[in-house]
């Protein structure tokens, strides 16, 4: 009986450790974020690694808004809405793939460079940005005037 209890334990830990596991890698790769005078402040220690960073905020029309900020190969920070002209009515937004962003509806690819450069077609619909001091900002007022790209994201 004792065994059995032993078992039961090692087991139960291990679906917790495997479940830990698969939520830090997984996780929710879309962070929310508030709204603070009609801005979006971002730490740009927080987005400076080349690497996608995806967040959500609520629009003035109720919309969720995704976007994902990025350092680009030649260092421009760079945002742009997580949907294009083209599939935003699949609502299934952008990966990254190495230096590039793919379309995960189309499988358009886009390198890091040309993102908020490349306005149309299939490109990542860009957001307007500016650094100030150690804060990216992104107004609100853009966020509400393109959020009906987001109307369909899953």
């Amino acid at each position: 009986m004792k065994k059995i209890s032993v078992a039961v334990m090692a087991g139960a830990m291990l679906v917790m450790l495997i479940g830990t596991a698969m939520a830090g890698f997984w996780g929710d790769r879309v962070k929310t974020l508030t709204p603070s005078n009609g801005r979006l402040e971002i730490p740009v220690a927080s987005v400076n690694d080349g690497k996608a960073h995806h967040f959500k905020v609520g629009a003035t029309d109720g919309v969720m808004v995704t976007f994902f900020v990025l350092k680009s190969n030649d260092g421009v920070i760079r945002a742009a809405l997580d949907a294009c002209d083209v599939c935003y009515r699949a609502g299934k937004g952008y990966e990254q793939s190495g230096d590039e962003m793919v379309c995960q509806n189309c499988g358009m690819r886009f390198p890091s460079a040309k993102i908020n450069e490349v306005k149309g077609g299939c490109n990542p619909a860009p957001l307007t940005r500016a650094i100030e001091g150690d804060k990216l900002v992104i107004a609100m007022a853009d966020i509400d005037q393109n959020s009906w790209y987001c109307k369909f994201k899953k």
